[in-house]
């Protein structure tokens, strides 16, 4: 029996809007550097709609399956609309993942997110792409994976996987998790 829906198998053997677009109008990156996992998606934005996604993505089949549903969510709706893209509405359109595995809908809503504000910097800035900072939303919803065994941690620093039951290393500037064999934090730079 699989751990994933019939709905995560499709769109992971049948993904969606796979590609990139040629001079998008928004690029939004997000990526879990302790999993490997890493979308980047690219937008094309009409009388303030998504007239067109595409994705590329590097990870496991649920960052796959996750990447396509953002896609198909996004298409078509206001950029207002599409902000509002929840890593639990996107879980939810899959009917479910597994809780090691939710954090993969929290990268994708991102990802998309951070187009519209690529696009948007871009517009407001005469075509010139400014560095954005996450919103507070996107700072408060962080799920953490375990380093050694990739489960889910929640959103707690816990010092402990209660998976695995072994120590999960932190950055002592940002407390974001870092991996086993890390010598220098990829959230802030500080050497460890």
């Amino acid at each position: 029996m699989s751990i994933y829906s019939d709905k995560v198998m499709d769109h992971f053997t049948n993904p969606r809007n796979v590609g990139e677009i040629e001079n998008p109008d928004g690029v939004g990156e997000e990526g879990n550097p302790v999993c490997g996992d890493m979308m980047t998606f690219y937008i094309r934005v009409e009388d303030n709609r998504l007239k067109d996604i595409k994705f590329k993505t590097f990870g496991c089949g649920a960052a796959i399956a996750v990447s396509s549903m953002v896609s198909e969510m996004g298409m078509g709706k206001t950029l207002e609309e599409a902000m509002k893209i929840t890593p639990q509405s996107v879980a939810d359109e899959l009917e479910g993942l597994p809780k090691n595995k939710f954090h993969c809908s929290n990268l994708g809503a991102q990802a998309l997110q951070k187009a519209i504000e690529d696009y948007r910097s871009k517009k407001q800035n005469g075509g010139v792409r400014e560095v954005v900072a996450p919103s507070k939303k996107q700072e408060e919803i962080k799920h953490i994976c375990c380093p050694f065994c990739e489960s889910d941690l929640g959103e707690e620093e816990s010092p402990f996987c209660q998976a695995c039951h072994r120590e999960v290393p932190y950055c002592s500037k940002c407390h974001e998790p870092l991996s086993k064999d890390a010598t220098v934090c990829p959230h802030c730079g500080t050497v460890i």
